[in-house]
């Protein structure tokens, strides 16, 4: 186990968002979340603090805010939550090892736990299943944070009518996360089947009367990567050319475009084969680069969400004190132990957000606010696990950083952020490490 060198190369907080020009937003804290012009949404009456989108936002949910919950666990200190991958929990008999350390007898989790995935091609229960068969323990769906799960905050959203696209039960999910009106990729084929021409043979034999009745698309919501990525690059680019109509020609391109919201930006993912695969982040990619080259202007985004986006892990927080209060815990939470084996994805948001947190408390104490013990943010440190995209070959590496960003475009790139806290060689190695810094047995 090697302790990594994860301080910032600035006193400030890197912000997590980036303008069209690629300069980064400075001053106030980092902000989980940008306007389409890139502005940081803040907190009213909290200066510097950024507030997360959604008119029914949880009060628990908004910067210091949340009084502490967690209580101390066979430990001297205050309580901790912990986060961890479930996408990708091999080897197993490790990954099993740690959490029963983490349950009772009878298999339920006696420490806040959250699952977090980028993955969004199912619903949360069955993942839930998925987790509790593998891990033979007790894992509910209220656990488990899919990469689209924070979109039940974008309440102002919830009434519009919103384009979907990915796999799985995209529809389904939509609906369960709030959204009322919610149209396909292959819905929207249908309505207008000239538009997806790549594939001869599902070009049209005969030229079909022109549609009526079919909405206007108000938004887009990414899931996830498609499986006919012509299709879906096609349709939803003329979505944004059209503004919401694309049975009608514009004169002008509307800009700004119509409001995207995207989920799970991983340039790459580990899976079965010997190197990575191409992620939903690559598909991000090809979208953004059509639409610039197509107008001449930026392709732009109402929300990003999903590791590494700080909104998931301000979502990760407020699902782990939900938990602690369950649970009786009554001292503050002081430790947050996020667990991933994705630099880029799962160790640049928990620093990430450990960066918002120091921001946003430094900046209320700078504006004279007085704020109670138990109200401290907590500390959110990194823990990186050798079974996923990160590799190596020799027992612990000392330095963990990238040479090539693989992050989103709209995110600032800090060396510091990819390196862990910690670097062990599994998830049960990281449980250890936490009991051990907790003094917890």
């Amino acid at each position: 186990m090697t302790r990594a060198d994860g301080s910032c190369s600035s006193g400030a907080a890197p912000c997590p968002v980036t303008r069209a020009d690629g300069s980064c937003s400075s001053g106030a804290a980092p902000c989980p979340v940008t306007r389409a012009d890139g502005a940081a949404r803040l907190a009213a009456g909290r200066p510097g603090a950024a507030a997360l989108p959604g008119a029914a936002l949880p009060r628990a949910l908004q910067p210091g805010a949340c009084s502490g919950v967690a209580g101390r666990w066979r430990g001297g200190r205050g309580g901790s939550g912990l986060t961890v991958p479930s996408a990708r929990l091999a080897p197993l008999p490790a990954a099993r090892r740690a959490f029963q350390r983490l349950a009772d007898g009878d298999g339920r989790l006696r420490v806040p736990v959250v699952f977090l995935t980028n993955a969004g091609n199912c619903l949360p229960s069955a993942k839930a299943r998925e987790l509790s068969q593998a891990l033979e323990l007790q894992v509910s769906p209220e656990q488990v944070i899919l990469s689209h799960s924070p979109l039940q905050l974008f309440s102002q959203f919830h009434q519009r009518c919103m384009l979907v696209d990915g796999q799985g039960p995209v529809e389904e999910n939509a609906r369960n996360l709030g959204f009322k009106h919610v149209v396909t990729i292959e819905a929207l084929r249908k309505a207008y089947p000239l538009l997806d021409m790549v594939d001869l043979s599902r070009r049209p034999k005969e030229l079909p009367p022109p549609a009526t009745g079919f909405p206007t698309i108000e938004g887009v919501i990414l899931f996830g990567e498609p499986v006919r990525w012509e299709t879906s690059l096609q349709l939803i680019t003329d979505v944004l050319l059209s503004n919401g109509n694309p049975g009608e020609e514009l004169q002008d391109v509307p800009y700004p475009h119509l409001p995207i919201l995207a989920c799970n930006m991983d340039l790459l993912w580990m899976a079965e084969a010997k190197m990575p695969r191409l992620g939903h982040g690559t598909f991000l990619l090809c979208l953004e680069s059509i639409y610039k080259k197509v107008t001449g202007r930026e392709l732009k985004y109402e929300a990003l969400i999903g590791k590494p986006s700080p909104v998931t892990y301000r979502y990760a927080q407020y699902l782990i004190q939900q938990q602690a209060e369950k649970q009786g815990w009554k001292a503050p939470i002081r430790h947050l132990y996020a667990v991933g084996d994705n630099p880029m994805s799962d160790i640049y948001g928990a620093n990430l957000y450990n960066n918002y947190l120091k921001a946003a408390q430094q900046n209320q104490v700078q504006a004279g606010l007085k704020r109670s013990p138990q109200a401290a943010s907590p500390q959110a440190e990194s823990i990186l696990v050798c079974t996923g995209v990160y590799r190596h070959n020799s027992d612990v590496p000392k330095k963990t950083a990238q040479t090539v960003f693989h992050g989103h475009r709209d995110f600032c790139f800090d060396p510091s952020l990819v390196e862990a806290s910690y670097v062990v060689q599994d998830v049960d190695h990281a449980v250890q490490l936490a009991f051990k810094k907790e003094n917890w047995s």
